[in-house]
């Protein structure tokens, strides 16, 4: 049987399943060879006058091309919150793929960088690579590689860079299915760049204002003559003086990995990442006391200049996959990470002498700590495509386990001493000498207890959890694939209080999670879907008797259509959905940080629209608009939850490039960008007000020329229309911080 490219075998039918046990009888199903499925590679033999065609059943999208060898900006698959590869259309949540790219058109070197300009995300900025990440109200706490998790958190700075990275995978709202300790915002996945069967490499340099400037070397190819081992190493250096001054940021990455041949259907990979990063803090500016925004030069750093954080990474992962006659996939694959940061700072104070007072003058306080992490993950899956109905069906069944361990020291000091014996009861916020501020190792002082020293802590937390998880296939006529899934969970989180001598802890063996949804062909470009999930999430922090508060538990409803155009070189999606989130963590209405209360009911709702990828030959688009509304239904406390009034209603990211072939413009690239925010504010207590903050509008552009096949270069120009405004607001201490101005970035890259 020839395959035929009018068979849409990249819409692997997204399924039905009911569970382990409805998994484990499709087995029995696939009792004989299919003879309709679609097919991952043909190959023909002839004999004499005889011609044979042979037909190898399974899921072709195991073998999709890399997007830095596809180009442009699109990619009709991914494998974020599905485990198999499914086709963008038949994934009945919303996920966005950046491809490589469409990264480095606009010099995204991290993932918060790339967060600012992917539809449907929020970034509260902070240095970069310490940025938090939101979609639909939530902060990713985890990134995946391959599918392998490990946690994410501004503070530590493990927001991670991307030069070891060919694309990422962004799904947006819960995936209990297949993590269902995650966060209520979504998954991100980043798929590694892999060896190549033939050598190839570049070498990229840019430089641009603040002395920013970026080096990285990406070699790649066969090992071994045969072919059978291919390697490949990426080593990115990155830095900045930045616009805020003494705000340095250092960064650099070493990535290697080898994929092994060990026989026609068996690979073996082993990857090394390692990620090291060195900063000046800076924390963002006080308000004044009544909450309004000051205006003051863009480059004020209210610091000192001995503010430093440090954090290095490494990321072990090996992977072994196997291909059954049957048109089977096998997986085993672990992850294994450490993380150690160290933090020592200075920034505005709270209390109730936050905020700018009408001389200009605002406290500043200390903190110090220093964290150790490390992190586990496992994952074991097999995937078989089946028929039923003459259509093509498919289940995955597999079983996964991780284990994060984290232990932080932590300091304040609540009013900096001054070196001669005092305190610093106030600073200047436009006249600050950060040179002159004294030196002092707060996490030290925190340990022996000095005066005005508080809120030392000394903390691990342990989480594990043990999961086994199916997703059957049904597809009763070819428009219509029903899906329904299930996950049982193990889970135990301990928290040790070292400093208070205390323990605590919670656990459930049988924690269940069902997912359910369908995807409906109305024609062969378009599509309807609506899904329905759930997610549990274990929680660390305290309520004021020093117990655990009980996991978060939440559910989403979605709907939507999405298209396909162009032979899938333009993707759509436009969706609404809404959120049920229980028992997740806030601040207590009278503002004391020391411990947490639950924050009751919470409905989150809205729509988004995302349009990604080339609409005509040389033109690419990313584009997307997302609204979204909050409700508190069920308050524990008097206070709303504030994070989500730093979350705008309305958000708009368009980028477009297009690239002239032939003519007196030929060899040139020109792109422009907008991102637009409508107003957004923090929350009020009983003792502070809120500080507002109005929606703002920042152009970019780019203009390349490729000076040959081998050597490009390009200028990208960011806020070219110089708008001041201040991209996050948070307290009247800290977190407020301004955009970046009106700044360029030249760059150079040759391949060979």
């Amino acid at each position: 049987m020839n395959s035929t490219s009018s068979q849409r075998f990249s819409r692997t039918p997204l399924a039905i399943a009911v569970g382990l046990a409805v998994s484990a009888t499709s087995f029995a199903v696939y009792a004989a060879p299919v003879t309709t499925t679609t097919t991952s590679t043909t190959a023909t033999a002839t004999s004499g006058d005889r011609e044979d065609t042979i037909t190898v059943q399974g899921n072709r999208l195991y073998d999709m091309v890399s997007t830095e060898q596809n180009g442009g900006y699109s990619a009709d698959a991914a494998t974020v919150g599905t485990k198999t590869p499914a086709a963008l259309r038949d994934i009945p949540q919303s996920v966005s793929v950046v491809t490589r790219e469409a990264m480095d058109d606009q010099n995204f070197d991290s993932l918060d960088g790339l967060a600012k300009r992917t539809p449907g995300m929020r970034v509260l900025s902070n240095d970069e690579g310490r940025s938090s990440i939101y979609a639909r109200g939530y902060e990713y706490d985890e990134y995946n590689i391959d599918g392998l998790p490990a946690p994410m958190a501004s503070i530590n700075g493990t927001v991670p860079n991307l030069s070891a990275f060919d694309r990422v995978e962004i799904m947006r709202g819960p995936s209990g299915l297949f993590n269902s300790t995650s966060e209520m915002g979504g998954i991100v996945n980043l798929v590694r760049k892999r060896g190549t069967d033939t050598f190839q490499g570049h070498v990229t340099g840019r430089y641009g204002s603040w002395d920013q400037h970026y080096e990285e070397v990406d070699l790649s190819g066969p090992i071994d003559q045969a072919g059978r081992v291919r390697g490949r190493m990426v080593v990115s250096n990155t830095g900045s003086d930045g616009f805020v001054d003494e705000n340095d940021n250092k960064r650099q990455t070493f990535y290697g990995a080898l994929d092994i041949d060990l026989d026609e259907a068996t690979t073996l990979g082993l990857a090394f990442l390692r990620q090291h990063k060195d900063m000046t803090v800076h924390n963002g500016l006080p308000v004044n006391r009544d909450g309004s925004l000051g205006d003051y030069t863009r480059s004020t750093f209210f610091g000192a200049d001995w503010n430093n954080f440090e954090m290095q990474s490494n990321d072990y992962i090996a992977e072994l996959t196997h291909r059954f006659d049957n048109g089977g996939y096998g997986r085993i694959a672990g992850r294994f990470s450490t993380r150690n940061a160290g933090y020592n700072y200075a920034f505005g104070a709270g209390g109730p002498a936050a905020g700018i007072d009408e001389n200009g003058n605002s406290p500043m306080m200390g903190l110090g700590g220093d964290v150790d992490q490390e992190s586990t993950s496992l994952d074991a899956s097999y995937s078989q495509p089946f028929e039923t109905f003459g259509n093509v069906s498919e289940f995955v069944v597999g079983t996964d386990y991780k284990r994060y361990e984290t232990e932080t020291e932590q300091g304040r000091y609540s009013v900096l001493p001054d070196g001669n014996g005092g305190y610093y009861t106030s600073l200047n916020v436009g006249n600050v000498d950060s040179g002159s501020i004294a030196y002092v190792d707060v996490l030290d002082a925190a340990r022996a207890g000095q005066p005005r020293t508080s809120n030392y802590t000394d903390q691990r937390t342990t989480l594990e959890e043990y999961g086994l998880y199916s997703k059957l296939t049904f597809r009763p006529f070819e428009p219509l694939a029903l899906i329904a899934g299930g996950r049982v969970s193990a889970y135990d989180v301990r928290a040790t209080d070292r400093a208070g001598g205390t323990v605590d802890s919670r656990s459930d063996d049988s924690k269940f999670t069902p997912y359910a949804g369908l995807v409906f062909d109305v024609d062969s470009h378009h599509s309807l879907y609506a899904s329905y999930s759930e997610v549990f999430n274990p929680q660390t922090s305290n309520n004021q008797q020093g117990q655990l508060l009980k996991p978060r538990e939440g559910t989403q409803y979605e709907v939507g259509a999405k298209g396909s155009y162009f032979d899938g070189d333009l993707n759509a999606r436009v969706s609404a959905f809404r959120m049920y989130d229980e028992n997740r963590a806030a601040t207590p209405a009278n503002g004391d940080s020391g411990y947490s209360v639950a924050a009751g009911k919470i409905r989150v709702q809205g729509a988004e629209f995302e349009v990604t990828g080339s609409p005509l030959p040389n033109w690419d688009i990313i584009a997307g608009y997302t609204y979204m509304d909050t409700e508190v239904q069920e308050a524990s406390s008097t206070r709303d939850d504030g994070i989500f009034l730093l979350m705008p209603k309305n958000i708009a990211n368009v980028w477009t490039q297009y690239g002239f072939d032939g003519g007196a413009l030929d060899g040139f690239h020109i792109g422009a960008g907008i991102t637009a925010l409508s107003d957004f504010n923090s929350t009020s207590t009983a003792n502070t007000p809120a500080v507002e903050a109005p929606g703002y509008v920042v152009v970019d552009a780019m203009v390349g020329y490729d000076f040959s096949q081998n050597l490009k270069g390009q200028l990208n120009f960011n806020n070219i229309l110089d708008k001041k405004y201040y991209e996050r607001v948070g307290g009247l201490n800290a977190f407020n911080m301004y955009g970046a101005p009106s700044n360029v970035m030249a760059s150079l890259r040759y391949d060979f």
